[in-house]
């Protein structure tokens, strides 16, 4: 699974905000978070359309999260960012039909699309921000072999 710059950067922005009880505005996400203001600002768009920030204008205006950062999950902002996880040709796995030998290979993308779900949809913003992460995670990066690329 390949995590698009777009997702990485309005997590980011998100996790900034869980750790902040006032508006922040775009331009200092994208400064605290070292990202580009401009393609922040179109992220932070979608992430207001899809419920999960709330904006106001004006001088002491900017974002906010709409709901509580206990409350978020990386998969929530992630399917409000990137679409649906694990996604086969744009297309959900189980609409796939294969033939032959890769008949089973729908069964294979389904797992996947589960494995993240049940990794992301219980990891929430407010323990990313906190450093505070679910035993699943830690179990997972404490494998050596979890650090290794292939």
């Amino acid at each position: 699974m390949q995590i698009p710059a777009k997702a990485d950067y309005g997590i980011r922005a998100m996790l900034t905000l869980a750790n902040s009880s006032t508006s922040l505005s775009a331009e200092h996400l994208a400064e605290e978070q070292g990202l580009p203001p401009r393609f922040l600002g179109a992220i932070l768009s979608d992430l207001r359309r899809a419920g999960l920030l709330v904006s106001q204008r004006g001088s002491e205006g900017g974002y906010q999260l709409s709901r509580p950062p206990s409350e978020i999950s990386i998969a929530d902002a992630l399917r409000a960012i990137s679409g649906p996880m694990a996604g086969v040709r744009g297309l959900r796995p189980e609409t796939l039909s294969y033939d032959g030998a890769a008949t089973s290979l729908v069964d294979v993308w389904v797992a996947v699309r589960a494995v993240l779900r049940n990794l992301l949809e219980h990891v929430t913003l407010e323990q990313v921000a906190a450093g505070t992460l679910p035993s699943l995670v830690t179990k997972l990066t404490k494998d050596p072999d979890a650090w290794q690329p292939r």
